[in-house]
């Protein structure tokens, strides 16, 4: 069988990804802010030291390059667990890079300045500074008063071997002249990593590859620096819902690193969800990270910090794979009796569950057909017969809803009793 030929792909028509290596530093990255950003969520719960490691271990299986560990200038129970989650980080050599989010401040930075020495690697410092002119006008800055902190900050963390991610808060808001005014200034202090950010989640897909394309062109080669020379970081939000689209936009725009927490946990609406970003980037075939294990990371993260987790959320969601339906039930069942897991994973879906760590399930319901109850009963280890697949059908048509195992079960036994 020629897969290729059972799914006309309209995504493909006049479309590719295409990134030349000679204009970046590497390939496509990601940075994972659940543990920092994420944790901003007026709903979020900080989960506990162990809780943590365990989502860091996660974390390194599904070849997420990067990490925000936390905001050390938050108090010395932050610190803390930035200190511990570095201990794991050395003591397992993993491949993951820490960082961690300062304000330009030096006594947001010297703590970094300490634990590198204490831990023997470097951490990156992502010293964040708001350039738009509303925040301009709120706060009384001017751009001199900006461009001063900014050099303070980033001269005493480049002169103490800090690796520095330059953040312009609220970029998506920004006057272009301010935008290339302070990143030219940080790339002469010695950054080599910017961050673009869409802090309240204002830009369309339009506008993240305008603005990319200005940072590419006029902040980064007009400043006369190859543009493999710079990383150039992607972080997103959820306001206006978009914040998987842009990520998907900044790919196409030439983003090194795509930032993003799990569930898309964080302040207001959240963040990006780096979940739902790593499922389409993975079907796009720009990326090709194991992400089989991505379903136990989104349920941890779920218990840990307690962000909500929708039954019809994308892939991870409980309803994502199931289906009582018996038009749709019976398209499966018949690919699943074939043999042929990768056909039953998307004759009636557009992501293929078993990439994801999951798998198709049949439900029995009001709007169920005999295959589903047949099926079921099958998988169950269930003997079937006509009596009982016609006592099953009439109890499903009378539900309100799908029937959980323990209902079908019930019921089954009730029959069998009689």
């Amino acid at each position: 069988m020629d897969e290729r030929a059972l799914i006309f792909d309209w995504n493909t028509i006049e479309y590719d990804i295409s990134r030349d290596s000679n204009n970046h530093p590497h390939g496509i990255w990601f940075d994972d802010e659940t543990l920092r950003d994420g944790l901003q969520s007026p709903s979020a719960r900080n989960p506990t030291i162990p809780q943590k490691i365990e989502l860091l271990n996660y974390m390194e299986k599904l070849g997420i390059q990067k990490v925000d560990l936390g905001l050390p200038g938050a108090g010395p129970f932050h610190l803390e667990h930035i200190d511990a989650m570095l201990n794991h980080i050395t003591e397992n050599n993993f491949s993951i890079r820490p960082g961690a989010a300062v304000r330009t401040l030096m006594n947001d930075i010297q703590p970094l300045v300490d634990l590198q020495q204490k831990h023997g690697i470097q951490i990156q410092a992502s010293a964040f500074l708001g350039t738009s002119p509303i925040r301009q006008f709120t706060e009384g800055w001017t751009m001199e008063k900006l461009l001063s902190t900014m050099e303070t900050a980033v001269s005493f963390a480049v002169e103490n071997d800090v690796p520095v991610m330059f953040v312009t808060e609220d970029t998506t808001r920004s006057k272009p002249k301010d935008v290339k005014m302070i990143y030219q200034r940080a790339m002469e202090l010695g950054v080599r990593r910017l961050c673009v950010c869409d802090t309240c989640g204002h830009v369309t897909p339009n506008g993240v590859k305008k603005l990319l394309n200005f940072i590419d062109e006029e902040v980064i080669k007009d400043s006369g620096y190859m543009r493999s020379e710079i990383e150039v970081n992607w972080h997103g939000h959820q306001d206006r819902g978009l914040g998987v689209a842009n990520n998907i936009a900044a790919v196409e725009a030439g983003a090194d690193v795509i930032h993003g927490t799990a569930l898309g946990v964080g302040e207001r609406a959240g963040n990006a969800p780096l979940d739902q970003t790593l499922v389409n980037l993975k079907l796009m075939g720009a990326i090709d990270n194991d992400l089989t294990l991505l379903n136990e990371y989104v349920k941890k993260a779920n218990e840990y910090i307690e962000v909500p987790l929708p039954h019809n959320y994308p892939v991870f969601g409980r309803d994502a794979f199931e289906t009582g339906t018996g038009v749709h039930a019976s398209a499966v069942i018949k690919a699943m009796k074939k043999g042929d897991q990768w056909l039953a994973d998307r004759v009636y879906s557009g992501v293929p569950a078993a990439d994801f760590g999951l798998k198709q399930v049949i439900r029995i319901g009001h709007m169920a057909g005999r295959s589903n109850i047949i099926w079921w009963l099958e998988q169950n280890g269930i003997e079937v017969n006509d009596e009982l697949v016609a006592h099953m059908f009439e109890i499903a048509k009378g539900q309100r809803r799908n029937m959980s195992d323990e209902e079908i079960h019930q019921a089954v036994d009730s029959f069998n009793s009689n």
